[in-house]
C-alpha cells in the first residue's frame, strides 16, 4: 500500500514538473516578473533575504557568456563554403553587419535622449563601472596576444576574433581538395556541432530557472524602491519598440531606392514577421521566411543562402535592444558613457550579432558581453531580465523583416535570380531550404541568431 502511494506521488512530482516545462516560458517569465513586483511591494524590505535567488540568475548568465560566444561563433562562421563567398555572400555580409550597426545606432541614439533609467538606483549597487582604455588600445586588443588569457580575462572582442578566425578555418578545412584535411575538418565541424547542442542544453536549463530568477530580482527592487522602477521600464520599452518601428521605415526607404513594390514586399512578409513575433525564433522562422521569399520572386540559389546567414548574423531588432539597454544599465549605475565606450557598445553589438544563439532570451546573454566589456555593472541587467520576453517579441519581428529585405534587394542585383512573382514556380514551396525542407545548417530551431541552431 505504502510503495503504491509512494508511486502516486512520484508520478505526480514528474507531472507537475512536466507540466513546469510544458509551459510556454514567455509565460513563467510574465508570471515571476508580476508576482516578483507584487510580492516586493506587499513585503516591502524584508524580502531582501531571497536575493540569493537573483544573484544566482546572475552567475548563471555570466557562465554561458565565454562558451556560447566561442561555439556559435566558430559554427556560424564555419557554416559558409568557401564557394558561397561570392558575390552574394558579400552583398549579403554588407547588409546584415551595415544595418545592424546602423541599429544599434538608433538604440543609443533613442535612449540617450529619453534617458531610461535615470534617477534609478539598484539596492546595494556600489561596483562602479570601469574606466574603459583609449580607442586605439581597444582596437588592437581585438586580436589577443593569447586567446586563452583573454577567455580568462573575459575579454568578449578578443576571444570573438579568435573564434572567427577559427571558424574561417575550419571553413577552409572542410573545403580542402585534400581528402585527409577535408575529413578533419568535417571531424571538427561535428564536434562543433556537438557543442553547440550542449551549450544550447544548459542554456535551456538556464532559462527554465530565469522565472525564479527573475522574481527575486524584481522582488527585491520593488522591495527597496517602490513603484520608482516601473517608469524606467516602460521608457527602455517604448524606446526599444519605437527604435524598431524607425527601423522598419529604413527598410522601406531602402526598397524604394530598389524600387521595390511597398505593398507586395509586407504582403508576403506579415506572414513571418508574426511568426517571429509570436516564437521569438528567427531561425525557427526560416520555413516561414523562405515560403515568403518566394512569393516575392526569389529563387532557391539566393534566399537558400541569405536567410538562414541573415538567421546568424543580421540582428538588427537585438542591436537596438543591446544599444538602449546598456544606456539603460549606464543610468541606472549613474555612469555617463563615454565616446569610447558608445563604439565600444556598437563594436561589441556588431560582433555579437554574429554568433547570438538562435533562441529565444539569447538577446539577454548578448546584453550581458556588452555591459561586461564596457565596465559597467551587471546589477540592472536584472530589471531588463523581467521584461526581456516583451523586447524580445519585437525585435525577432523586426531580425526577418531584415533578412528578407536583403534577400529581396540581393536577387535583384543577381542576374536571373528574380522571377515573376505572380508564375509557378516548378518545384514544391513546402522544401523550401534546401529541397528537403531542412536549412543547409542541419535545421536546428531556435533568436538573435541562427549559427547551426535553428535566438534574440
Amino acid at each position: 500500500m505504502s510503495t503504491q502511494t509512494s508511486s502516486r506521488s512520484s508520478g505526480s512530482g514528474r507531472s507537475l514538473w512536466r507540466r513546469y516545462l510544458d509551459f510556454p516560458l514567455i509565460w513563467k517569465l510574465a508570471i515571476g516578473l508580476v508576482a516578483g513586483a507584487v510580492a516586493g511591494l506587499a513585503i516591502g524590505e524584508p524580502i531582501t533575504v531571497i536575493a540569493p535567488l537573483g544573484e544566482l540568475f546572475l552567475r548563471l548568465l555570466k557562465m554561458l557568456v565565454m562558451p556560447l560566444i566561442i561555439v556559435t561563433l566558430i559554427a556560424g562562421v564555419s557554416s559558409v563554403t568557401p564557394s558561397a563567398l561570392g558575390r552574394i555572400g558579400f552583398k549579403a555580409f554588407v547588409f546584415y553587419l551595415a544595418t545592424s550597426a546602423f541599429a544599434i545606432t538608433i538604440g543609443l541614439g533613442l535612449a540617450l535622449s529619453v534617458a531610461p533609467g535615470t534617477g534609478l538606483s539598484m539596492p546595494g549597487d556600489e561596483v562602479e563601472g570601469a574606466t574603459p582604455p583609449p580607442v586605439s588600445e581597444t582596437l588592437l586588443n581585438i586580436v589577443p596576444e593569447n586567446p586563452f588569457e583573454a577567455l580568462v580575462d573575459g575579454n568578449v572582442l578578443a576571444v570573438m576574433f579568435a573564434a572567427i578566425v577559427a571558424g574561417l578555418a575550419l571553413t577552409f578545412m572542410r573545403g580542402s581538395d585534400d581528402d585527409r584535411v577535408r575529413e578533419l575538418g568535417d571531424f571538427l565541424r561535428r564536434g562543433v556541432d556537438g557543442a553547440v547542442e550542449l551549450v544550447f542544453l544548459v542554456i535551456k536549463g538556464v532559462l527554465q530557472y530565469a522565472p525564479i530568477g527573475v522574481f527575486a530580482l524584481i522582488a527585491v527592487v520593488m522591495g527597496e524602491t517602490g513603484v520608482d522602477s516601473i517608469v524606467p521600464l516602460a521608457k527602455l520599452t517604448g524606446v526599444v519598440y519605437g527604435g524598431i518601428l524607425l527601423q522598419i521605415l529604413v527598410y522601406t526607404a531602402i526598397m524604394l531606392l530598389f524600387r521595390i513594390g511597398i505593398r507586395r514586399f509586407y504582403a508576403a512578409a506579415k506572414d513571418p514577421m508574426l511568426t517571429g513575433f509570436v516564437t521569438r525564433s528567427s531561425s525557427g522562422t526560416l520555413p516561414v521566411s523562405s515560403r515568403a521569399a518566394e512569393k516575392l520572386g526569389v529563387r532557391e540559389g539566393v534566399y537558400s543562402f541569405t536567410l538562414p546567414l541573415g538567421a546568424t548574423v543580421n540582428m538588427d531588432g537585438t542591436a537596438i535592444y543591446v544599444g538602449a539597454a546598456t544606456v539603460f544599465v549606464a543610468n541606472i549605475s549613474g555612469v555617463e558613457l563615454t565616446l569610447t565606450q558608445l563604439a565600444t557598445v556598437v563594436l561589441v553589438g556588431v560582433l555579437a550579432s554574429i554568433g547570438t544563439a538562435g533562441v529565444p532570451g539569447a538577446g539577454l546573454i548578448m546584453l550581458t558581453m556588452t555591459v561586461s566589456q564596457t565596465g559597467l555593472s551587471m546589477a540592472p541587467v536584472a530589471l531588463v531580465a523581467g521584461i526581456d520576453a516583451l523586447l524580445d517579441m519585437a525585435r525577432t519581428a523586426c531580425n526577418v523583416t531584415g533578412d528578407l529585405v536583403a534577400t529581396r534587394i540581393i536577387a535583384q542585383t543577381e542576374p536571373g535570380m528574380l522571377r515573376d512573382p505572380d508564375a509557378p514556380e516548378p518545384h514544391d514551396a513546402a522544401h523550401a531550404l534546401d529541397g528537403t525542407g531542412t536549412p543547409p545548417d542541419g535545421g536546428r530551431g531556435g533568436d538573435g541568431g541562427g549559427s547551426t541552431a535553428a535566438a534574440t
